[in-house]
């Protein structure tokens, strides 16, 4: 037997070495990244590839925003937020836009993990300051992190969902303890986290939405409000944070403006007649031919193409499986052979467009032919749980002729129904109960009338009725928040390194939080294990394989009409305006972007705008 004292100095010691163990592997860094791989930019560095350091300061940026905003807390599922409101808060990391998956310090001087990836630790630095002078504390990003979790949006009950506690460990140091080990993405998704000035939120409701103006501690300040017609914003000349390395070359503009319209070919109108600067376009017939004016003959206004090499993601017409008439596959997959994407691309995208094929497509994370052994290994267990043809068959969207004759897919899609218990009896169809089939798709924005305008004459063809509801922004979310819809288009963003939002998209944890992406209203124990492996993936090919495997079921499900991609960003500003040569490969840089020195801001004379306008 060990004598007690031999004993107590033998825990000690081993105390000891676990304890030095685990801080040689927790050093503080100033980068995380997902495999624990070296980041591209080293400690020492001076600025990003996709920035100019030495860009002017100065001039105003005009934008414009679609319907309107009632509310300065974009953290709540409570009203409309602001564009841009969150220039006004800082993170704890920066997100590198030219790697997969990359946090650089930013509030956060270094950051450590532990080697199981139990808890991540953040050392604030010293200068960090909110806008009022008040020093950023470790305080503020406790308060932060509870408030978001309790009085939040739901997103964030998902997303931070594996975090048991934040602990102040000194005025600037605060570690986050994990539920469980081995989440890799958790602590980078933590570093995204914007910090909250706690003494400000004392004596306010942070559950209202209100325009009050907030304070934070980012490189803007709301400087006029005019309730849902427009914010501007003012850069904030001594930032305590506008000389690091991550800033360097970022937020080069004096003042940002948005302006609102309920309308977007109305705002393309303003754009052209110089009302504001800069347009993403996302219409290819706009991009086609709206823009023969004398501005871009003559170079005032440029269009430019920016190569996009994100995942493109799935956009598509979402189905609420949360009414019966969706329940049933055999019916999400009819309604999708109803839709002729070869004859819309070619009489109105004037052939812009690819076909989405995966939810994750444009990336090495899509699914293709049949599954691979390492697929394989993941689905067979969830054989009994899944559709048999994600074994067996290739997924492939229906293609047509482009005629915009479809028998042959309206008979499948009767089959189909017929299937399912649905008939037709005169001239309507009737679902399995025998009610007459009539469907709403929401929709918030006039463009997209034109699109569904022959989908609905294709199911008017097999008796059914599609309702075209146009709302207005609010009335649209509200009612996208209480899941009161039939079908809508919406959107499945997707990175490089899918993690941890996975779970809000499809998991059943979130199918009934208000707010949630979980649109299509997933409650599948099958996918809800996917994601769950995704998201603890501990290499980058068991995350490929999981993302593939995820793939597959979602799209064998047919849970959403795939829509379209491209594979470019089509922008249009200004000629008073520049960008770095360089720009990034995940995102446009609007926030490198600058003003040429002692331009005055674009004037187009009233012939040039009357000839725009006809």
């Amino acid at each position: 037997m060990t004598p007690p004292l031999r004993s107590f100095l033998l825990h000690a010691s081993t105390l000891l070495l676990l304890g030095l163990a685990s801080l040689s592997q927790a050093a503080g860094q100033h980068a995380l990244t997902l495999y624990q791989e070296a980041p591209k930019y080293p400690a020492d560095f001076q600025h990003f590839d996709y920035v100019n350091p030495d860009a002017p300061k100065g001039g105003t940026l005009r934008q414009a925003g679609f319907g309107g905003f009632d509310s300065l807390n974009p953290f709540i599922n409570k009203g409309v937020a602001a564009d841009n409101i969150g220039l006004v808060y800082d993170t704890l990391t920066r997100h590198s836009l030219d790697e997969p998956f990359s946090e650089y310090g930013l509030l956060a001087q270094t950051i450590e993990t532990a080697a199981d990836n139990t808890w991540v630790r953040f050392y604030l630095r010293p200068e960090a300051r909110f806008n009022d002078g008040q020093a950023v504390t470790a305080e503020d990003v406790k308060f932060t992190f509870e408030t978001l979790m309790t009085q939040g949006a739901p997103t964030y009950r998902g997303y931070y969902a594996d975090v048991e506690r934040v602990e102040v460990e000194g005025p600037r140091q605060v570690r986050f303890i994990f539920k469980h080990a081995g989440n890799r993405e958790l602590p980078l998704i933590l570093g995204q986290l914007p910090v909250l000035p706690k003494h400000w939120w004392a004596e306010r409701d942070f559950s209202k939405s209100n325009l009050e103006i907030p304070l934070g501690s980012g490189p803007y300040v709301v400087a006029e409000v005019k309730a849902g017609r427009s914010i501007r914003y003012e850069r904030v000349k001594d930032w305590w944070g506008k000389d690091l390395p991550v800033n360097r070359g970022f937020y080069n503009f004096d003042s940002m403006r948005i302006d609102y319209y309920r309308d977007n070919t109305v705002a393309l109108e303003a754009l052209k007649a110089g009302q504001f600067d800069y347009w993403l376009e996302t219409s290819a017939k706009n991009w086609a031919t709206a823009y023969d004016t004398p501005a871009v003959a003559n170079g005032q206004l440029i269009k430019e193409e920016i190569e996009n090499h994100n995942p493109t993601g799935m956009q598509g017409f979402i189905f609420n499986t949360r009414r019966p008439l969706f329940q049933d596959k055999r019916v999400r997959e009819a309604l999708g052979l109803l839709f002729d994407f070869e004859w819309t691309n070619r009489q109105l995208f004037n052939g812009a467009y690819t076909r989405t094929r995966s939810y994750f497509d444009n990336s090495e994370l899509a699914s293709s032919g049949l599954p691979g052994a390492d697929e394989l290994q993941l689905l067979e267990p969830l054989r009994s749980m899944i559709p048999a043809q994600a074994f067996s068959d290739e997924f492939n969207v229906p293609v047509t002729d482009g005629s915009g004759i479809i028998r042959e897919q309206q008979r499948r899609a009767y089959q189909l129904l017929q299937e399912a218990g649905w008939r037709i009896e005169g001239d309507q169809m009737l679902d399995a109960e025998g009610k007459p089939v009539s469907l709403e798709f929401l929709l918030a924005q006039t463009e997209f009338e034109r699109v569904l305008l022959p989908f609905k004459r294709n199911m008017a063809d097999l008796g059914m009725e599609l309702v075209i509801r146009r709302v207005d922004v609010s009335q649209y979310i509200n009612r996208l928040r209480s899941r009161d819809f039939d079908l809508i288009v919406g959107g499945f963003g997707q990175s490089n390194s899918p993690g941890n939002e996975q779970r809000e998209y499809w998991h059943s944890s979130s199918a009934d939080n208000p707010g949630s992406r979980n649109f299509i209203g997933l409650k599948d124990p099958a996918i809800d294990q996917l994601v769950d492996g995704l998201i603890n993936a501990t290499s980058r090919q068991s995350l490929i394989a999981h993302t593939r495997a995820l793939d597959r079921v979602l799209l064998w499900g047919h849970y959403v009409i795939p829509n379209w991609h491209i594979k470019t960003w089509r922008v249009a500003y200004w000629n008073r305006f520049e960008h770095p040569k360089v720009t990034p490969q995940y995102d446009i840089g609007l926030n490198t972007w600058w003003a040429r020195p002692q331009q005055p801001p674009a004037a187009v004379d009233n012939a040039a705008a009357a000839n725009t306008e006809q």
